[in-house]
């Protein structure tokens, strides 16, 4: 008997949401409330899901990409205004990650569609894989290279056998070994675990992997607010905690 999964998209983009605002909430003005960031740690990794989600069911990869970038554009100055001034060059808000991200995956499908050798696609994945994480780190996208990384995860392990496995690996890797962060201790049998605060964004795949393939209500209006949420939400933080602390 196989079970039926619970959750579908208009769920996930919810839990994505609600866990982004605590995790904003802590880093803009309650740095005290640590479980807000280790909540805020399921955020990216359910959104890079549905990003790549949205990548292998899209109808309109121009349309796609011109909407993430307006949404970009339009949530740089509340970003940088959270980052600390109006003009911060060095970290870019989330938008560009994904639309790097599916810029990349665009390219490398269109090479992998020209070949039919299992090889030089193996090739042609790790030689963009590779690009993607130089380009994050370069270019100051959120997450730098490992949010490339991440939606590069759940692409090429989406609807493959084993793909929980490598997707249980992959965010692993990415979380606990390149983001890492700070840490900190668990005792577990009498003896004390350094844990990092990233390594909680694991918790992420349990809803992605809950997910139904189902899009949810809402329809294109829910889809259009939860981009306008991201920076709608980033700047009304701001300026209550501007006000709070003048």
């Amino acid at each position: 008997m196989t079970l039926k999964k619970p959750i579908n998209g208009t769920i996930l983009k919810v839990l994505a949401m609600v866990t982004m605002l605590c995790d904003h909430i802590f880093g803009i003005g309650l740095s005290d409330a640590e479980w807000l960031h280790v909540l805020g740690r399921l955020a990216f990794p359910i959104f890079a899901f549905l990003i790549a989600e949205g990548y292998a069911h899209t109808k309109d990869f121009k349309s796609y990409c011109l909407r993430m970038l307006g949404f970009a554009l339009l949530t740089e100055i509340p970003f940088n205004l959270m980052m600390g001034g109006l003009i911060h060059p060095f970290h870019q808000n989330v938008m560009f990650t994904f639309l790097l991200s599916l810029l990349l995956l665009r390219a490398v499908d269109r090479l992998m569609e020209k070949t039919s050798s299992l090889l030089l696609k193996l090739l042609l994945v790790a030689l963009f894989t590779a690009l993607g994480y130089a380009l994050g780190q370069i270019t100051f996208v959120d997450y730098f290279g490992c949010g490339v990384l991440t939606v590069f995860l759940f692409h090429f392990t989406r609807e493959k056998r084993w793909g929980w496995a490598v997707q249980l690996v992959g965010m692993w890797y990415i979380n606990w070994m390149l983001l890492s962060g700070y840490s900190f201790s668990l005792s577990l049998l009498g003896h004390e675990l350094l844990v990092p605060v990233q390594a909680f964004a694991l918790l992420a795949l349990v809803p992605i992997w809950l997910y139904n393939g189902q899009r949810g209500p809402g329809g294109k209006k829910f889809q259009y607010f939860t981009y306008a949420f991201y920076p709608a939400h980033i700047l009304v933080l701001v300026l209550i905690f501007q006000w709070v602390h003048r």
